[in-house]
C-alpha cells in the first residue's frame, strides 16, 4: 500500500522508530471494516467494536461501482471471486411494462479504471471480515469484539466505553456505526435524528431460475448482469442480478404511508408480501408475477431515512464515515461506495509513522477532502428519489460520471501531499511544480535542510590583473549602483575552479564549477547602503541540477559547460567546453604545499565580504520580450556561510596560464556571445593561482536580495 510521508523530519524519525497508531473503530459495517483493512495494512493496531453478534446476517445485493471497485481491488479484494457479476444492462420501463430506454453499459464500462460489479453484500461482508481478521495479510490482524455496544467515546482522549463498563484508548476513534450513530452526537452540532424521506421501501431475493421457469416473466432475465426499472410517478421497482447472475436483487420504492404499519427503520424488519402486491397492483401483470415469486418469510421493509447535512465530522480524535456522517437514500447504490472512499481517505492520511499529535488535524483534513464530494452524491440520490412528475429532468450521465470518474485513493494521496508542503513554509519550489516541492542543495523533498558538512571541495584559482574597464562592462548593462573601490584603470579578477564531492543531495557524487570572480567591487543600494564583495558575471557547471537550482532559487548567472580536470602530483589542468568544442584550458604547474594558516581565500579565489550577483528572470511571451519577470542584486555575506568551508590543504603554483577561444557560431551556437566577451579580457599579469582542498560546502541558501 502507497502511503506518503508527511510533515518532514517528524514523520520520518517516527516511521523510523516503527511508530504505528493505536485505531478504534465503531462499527463493523462496510464502511468500519474497510477502514480496518486498510489501516491495517498501513500498519496500525486496529480494534473493531460491533454492538451485534453477527450472527444474523442479512442483505441483500450492491452496488461495487468503479469508484469503490478501485478501492477495494487496492486492498486486495476482488469481488469476482466470490460471486459478483458485472454490471453490463440498465432497462427502464414504465409500470405498465413499456420500454422507455435501453442502455447497453459494456462499451460505456470501458471508460472506467475499474469494472462496475453487483454482489451480495452478505458475501462482500464476509470477505472483508475475512481479510480484516486472517493472520496472513499484511500487518496485525484486527481485533473483532462483537456484542460490544459503544455507550460513549471521549474524543480529546480517544477512549470509548462499552456497555458493560469496559473502557479502551486509542491515538483514533473512527464512527462507523450507521444512521443511528452515538459517535455523530459527540462531534459539534452532531445531535441530530435521521427521519423519513416519505418512502419506504421492500427488499428480497429470488432465484434466477425462478423466473426463467415461467413463461411470463424468462424476458426480464435473459441478459446476464441487466438491471431493471418499473417506474410509476410515485413508485418503482428496481431488479438486478446478483452471485454470478443466480440471483435476482429487488428493492421495492413506495410511499411510506402504505406500509406504515409493517416498516421500520432498520434492515430486519418482516414484510407483508400480499401487502406489497397490493401497493404494486397497477404495475404490468408480468412483474407483479415476478415479485410474487419471493418467499414470503423473507421480505424485509424499512424506512427510507435521510438527515440534515452536518457541519462537523469530526472532533479532536474522532472522525465519522459512512453512514454516520452522511446516510444515503438508495437510489444511486452509492451508500456503501461513498463509505468505501471514505475509509480509503483515511487510511491515506494515516501512514504508517503518522505523529499522534497530528491526529487531530489530519482529521480535519479528511473532511475538508470528503466533505462536498459525500454531500453531492447524497444530492444526486435525493433527485433521483423524486418523483416522475415530467418537470425535473435529470442528467444519468452526469451523475454517473461525478460517482464513478473519481479515485479517492489517489485523490487523498495528492491532498496530503499539499498538506503537508503548506506546513513547511521553508521549503523551495521550482519547475515543475506538479510534482511538488524539488529536492535540491538546500533541502530533501519534505524541507529538511541538508548537511554539506562532510562534503568535500577542491578550488583552483588564478588570479589576474586586467583591464578595469573590460570587468567594468560586465557589470548588469544599464542598471545604477556598480562601482570598482579603486578609481586605477586596473582591476583583478580571478577564474576559480571548484571540484565539489560527497554531496548529500546527489547521492555521494558531486560535480563541478568554474567561474568569472571580479574583486574589489561595489554596489550602492537605492538607500545608499554600500555592500563590498567579489562580483559574480558568470558561472558555469557541469550538472544541470544545480545549474537550475542555483539560477531559481538564488538568482545566480549560471550557465553549461563540460569541465574536464587533470590533477597530478604537481600541476592541475582543466578544459572547458560544449558538445565537443573547447572554448577554454587553465593550467597551473610546480604546486607546491604550503602551510594552510599561511594562506586566505574562499571558492572566488580571494577573502571578501561575500559574493554579489545580478538575478534576472524574464517574463513569459512573445508581447513581453525584454521585460523582466523579476530583477535585483543578491548580496551572499561571507560571514553569513553555513557550513563554514574548512581549508585543510594548500598548494601554490610556480606558473600559471589560461587560454579562451570563443570559436564562432557554429561551434557555439549557445554561449560563442559569453566566451567572446571572456576572451577580450587582457591579461596583464598572473599574480597568483593555487588550489585549496578541504571539507565544509556552503549551501548558498544565505544568498539575499539587497532592495
Amino acid at each position: 500500500m502507497a502511503s506518503v510521508n508527511g510533515a518532514a523530519a517528524r514523520e520520518e524519525s517516527a516511521s523510523a522508530k516503527g511508530a504505528h497508531l493505536n485505531i478504534l473503530i465503531v462499527g463493523a459495517g462496510i464502511g468500519g471494516l474497510t477502514a480496518a483493512i486498510a489501516l491495517r495494512k498501513q500498519g496500525h493496531h486496529v480494534q473493531v467494536f460491533e454492538q451485534s453478534a453477527l450472527a444474523r446476517e442479512t442483505g441483500a445485493a450492491i452496488h461495487l461501482a468503479p469508484n469503490a471497485n478501485g478501492i477495494l481491488r487496492r486492498l486486495g479484494i476482488f469481488a469476482e471471486t466470490f460471486g459478483a457479476n458485472p454490471m453490463e444492462r440498465v432497462m427502464q420501463y414504465s409500470a405498465t411494462g413499456d420500454t422507455e430506454r435501453s442502455m447497453d453499459l459494456r462499451e460505456a464500462n470501458k471508460l472506467w479504471q475499474h469494472p462496475w460489479l453487483l454482489a451480495h453484500r452478505i458475501e462482500l461482508h464476509n470477505q472483508l471480515k475475512s481479510v480484516a481478521t486472517t493472520p496472513h495479510e499484511t500487518g496485525k490482524p484486527v481485533a473483532l469484539h462483537l456484542s460490544s455496544r459503544v455507550i460513549d467515546i471521549q474524543p480529546t482522549t480517544a477512549s470509548i466505553t462499552l456497555e458493560d463498563g469496559s473502557q479502551f484508548h486509542g491515538d483514533v476513534v473512527l464512527g462507523a456505526d450507521g444512521v443511528h450513530s452515538i459517535a455523530r452526537k459527540q462531534v459539534p452540532e452532531g445531535n441530530v435524528e435521521p427521519f423519513s424521506c416519505g418512502k419506504s421501501a421492500y427488499r428480497f431475493l429470488v432465484p434466477k431460475e425462478a423466473a426463467q421457469a415461467d413463461p411470463a416473466t424468462q424476458q426480464f432475465v435473459e441478459t446476464p448482469g441487466e438491471l431493471s426499472i418499473w417506474y410509476a410517478e410515485d413508485r418503482r421497482i428496481i431488479m438486478y442480478p446478483t452471485s454470478k447472475n443466480s440471483v435476482l436483487n429487488f428493492v421495492c420504492v413506495h410511499p411510506e404511508s402504505e406500509s406504515a404499519a409493517e416498516s421500520g427503520d432498520g434492515w430486519d424488519q418482516t414484510g407483508d408480501r400480499d401487502r406489497m402486491l397490493h401497493i404494486y397492483s397497477s404495475f404490468d401483470p408480468a412483474v407483479r408475477a415476478l415479485i410474487g415469486k419471493v418467499d414470503p418469510k423473507t421480505v424485509k421493509v424499512w424506512t427510507l431515512l435521510d438527515m440534515k447535512v452536518i457541519p462537523n465530522w469530526t472532533y479532536e480524535r474522532l472522525a465519522l464515515l459512512g453512514d454516520a456522517a452522511h446516510p444515503f437514500l438508495p437510489h444511486q447504490g452509492q451508500g456503501a461506495g461513498v463509505a468505501i472512499e471514505d475509509a480509503a481517505s483515511l487510511a491515506i492520511l494515516f501512514p504508517y509513522g503518522t505523529p499522534p499529535e497530528e491526529v487531530a488535524d489530519r482529521l480535519k483534513l479528511y473532511q475538508e477532502i470528503r466533505y462536498e464530494r459525500a454531500n453531492r452524491i447524497q444530492e444526486f440520490s435525493r433527485m433521483l428519489g423524486e418523483s416522475r412528475n415530467g418537470k425535473t429532468k435529470l442528467d444519468m450521465n452526469e451523475f454517473s460520471n461525478y460517482n464513478f470518474g473519481h479515485d479517492e485513493w489517489d485523490n487523498s494521496t495528492q491532498k496530503l501531499r499539499e498538506w503537508t508542503w503548506k506546513r513547511n513554509p521553508n521549503i523551495y519550489w521550482r519547475m515543475p511544480i506538479a510534482f511538488g516541492p524539488m529536492p535540491g542543495p538546500r533541502q530533501t523533498a519534505y524541507g529538511v535542510v541538508r548537511d554539506g558538512t562532510q562534503s568535500t571541495f577542491t578550488t583552483a584559482s588564478i588570479k589576474f590583473k586586467t583591464s578595469r574597464t573590460l570587468l567594468q562592462n560586465l557589470f548588469p548593462p544599464g542598471r545604477p549602483g556598480w562601482s570598482f573601490k579603486s578609481p586605477g584603470t586596473v582591476a583583478y579578477a580571478s577564474i576559480s575552479q571548484t571540484t565539489l564531492n560527497k554531496m548529500e543531495w546527489l547521492g555521494g557524487s558531486g560535480y563541478k564549477h568554474i567561474g568569472l570572480y571580479i574583486h574589489g567591487v561595489e554596489y550602492e543600494t537605492k538607500n545608499k547602503e554600500t555592500l563590498s564583495g567579489t562580483y559574480l558575471p558568470l558561472l558555469f557547471e557541469s550538472l544541470t541540477d544545480p545549474i537550475v537550482s542555483g539560477r531559481e532559487e538564488l538568482g545566480m548567472p549560471k550557465l553549461y559547460t563540460s569541465v574536464d580536470v587533470y590533477r597530478r602530483q604537481t600541476s592541475y589542468r582543466i578544459k572547458t567546453g560544449w558538445e565537443g568544442a573547447t572554448w577554454g584550458e587553465f593550467n597551473l604547474e610546480g604546486l607546491q604545499e604550503v602551510d594552510p594558516s599561511s594562506e586566505s581565500g574562499a571558492i572566488s579565489g580571494e577573502a571578501d565580504d561575500g559574493i554579489l550577483a545580478y538575478r534576472y528572470m524574464p517574463k513569459v511571451g512573445r508581447e513581453n520580450k525584454g521585460k523582466p519577470a523579476e530583477e535585483y542584486t543578491i548580496f551572499d555575506a561571507s560571514k553569513d556561510l553555513t557550513p563554514k568551508p574548512k581549508p585543510q590543504r594548500f598548494f601554490k603554483a610556480a606558473k600559471a596560464t589560461f587560454k579562451i577561444d570563443a570559436l564562432d557560431w557554429e561551434a557555439l551556437p549557445t554561449l560563442h556571445h559569453v566566451i567572446s566577451r571572456l576572451q577580450e579580457l587582457p591579461v596583464y599579469e598572473i599574480v597568483g593561482a593555487k588550489v585549496v582542498e578541504g571539507v565544509g560546502v556552503p549551501d548558498v541558501s544565505t544568498a539575499r536580495p539587497v532592495e
